[in-house]
């Protein structure tokens, strides 16, 4: 058994996590951290702490499942993984410096962190299919579409997408060499010339286009989760996968067979 120790335990994903975690045979539900903990538990009334470090030294977890908030995820994981705690994270907003500090501290402390933009096995194939589509058309953009509490913009899984085309493909500058925007920000995000438009909106979860243009045809590449529980087989393959993982692994393809 796998002893799982989740991060955000009320939150729309952590709960999620706690009732995927709570029911699956290999996995264990040791307690959870969040910062609503008073006088709440959870199924098997199992603990819940306000703080990190004191659950980590209660419960003694072979993993903990991160699902908090962008601003206070590395405070989370330097705690974690000075302790020699391998984390499982599925928060969003990490930057390539923040990404070089993951990786020192699992290498420093002999563990591992798996980050994850997007559990979702659909969009990993997503982003597989479109660096091979990259290969034949050079013109991309990406629209994704979030609900209008997610913080941070554009999301992980379309910088992961954008990152993995240009990969295959040689940085140009898109649409005609002289366009200009009348209203700053219209041709969204810029990672190498692929443009990245963020929508927030009630009714969404995490869906993500990706748009192929070549003269006379498009290709779209789409992702539509209908409810969180589509993350929930590749959060319990990462707790199972991560005890043989060492250092920095970034994306659930990394971990897949």
């Amino acid at each position: 058994m796998i002893k799982v120790l989740v991060n955000g335990a009320f939150g729309r994903m952590g709960s999620e996590v706690v009732r995927m975690v709570a029911a699956n045979p290999d996995l264990e539900l040791a307690a959870g951290v969040d910062i609503h903990a008073e006088g709440r538990s959870l199924p098997g009334d199992k603990p819940v702490f306000a703080d990190i470090a004191a659950a980590l030294d209660a419960v003694t977890p072979d993993v903990v499942v991160d699902f908090t908030r962008p601003d206070v995820v590395m405070d989370s994981l330097r705690i974690i993984l000075k302790k020699g705690v391998r984390a499982v994270v599925g928060t969003t907003g990490f930057t390539p410096e923040r990404l070089a500090e993951v990786k020192e501290l699992a290498e420093a402390n002999n563990t591992a962190a798996l980050i994850v933009p997007n559990f979702a096995l659909g969009a990993v194939v997503m982003v597989k299919l479109a660096a091979e589509a990259a290969k034949y058309f050079k013109d991309v953009e990406i629209i994704e579409k979030h609900h209008d509490q997610k913080l941070d913009a554009p999301s992980g899984t379309a910088i992961l997408t954008a990152q993995k085309i240009c990969e295959v493909r040689e940085a140009h500058k898109q649409g005609h060499p002289n366009e200009r925007e009348t209203l700053a920000g219209s041709r969204g995000g810029d990672i190498e010339g692929i443009r990245i438009h963020s929508l927030r909106l009630p009714g969404y979860v995490a869906s993500q286009e990706v748009i192929f243009g070549s003269q006379g045809e498009t290709l779209k590449i789409i992702n539509d989760p209908v409810n969180r529980e589509c993350y929930m087989p590749g959060v319990a393959l990462a707790c199972k996968k991560i005890g043989s993982c060492q250092g920095l692994v970034y994306g659930l393809d990394q971990i897949l067979d």
